[in-house]
């Protein structure tokens, strides 16, 4: 590769903020953008329906069973759809689905 090529391609990579080899060979690391990373709190917690609503665990049912009445108990089974102010909130969490 002519030298000259091999500026421009030097110069127009580091535009980008790519690093490029010494040997002629282009390396092209560190060119794309990085992925986007899930909360890893929030996938163990939350999962999203396939219309994209978000469900989660009921709240309230961890400790102090006794001073709750049977129909609680028996209303807090299972999970939950967050309503859409907090569903907003996970999503940002949850990139990837």
């Amino acid at each position: 590769m002519p030298l000259f090529i091999r500026t421009y391609e030097k110069n127009r990579l580091a535009e980008k903020g790519c690093q490029a080899g010494l040997k002629g060979q282009l390396e092209r690391r560190n060119c794309e953008m990085p992925k986007m990373k899930t909360k890893s709190g929030a996938k163990k917690r939350f999962k999203l329906t396939a219309s994209g609503k978000v469900r989660a665990g009921q709240a309230g049912k961890r400790h102090g069973m006794i001073k709750r009445t049977n129909k609680q108990i028996r209303n807090q089974r299972g999970t939950a759809v967050l309503s859409e102010p907090d569903a907003r909130i996970v999503r940002k969490f949850l990139p990837n689905g």
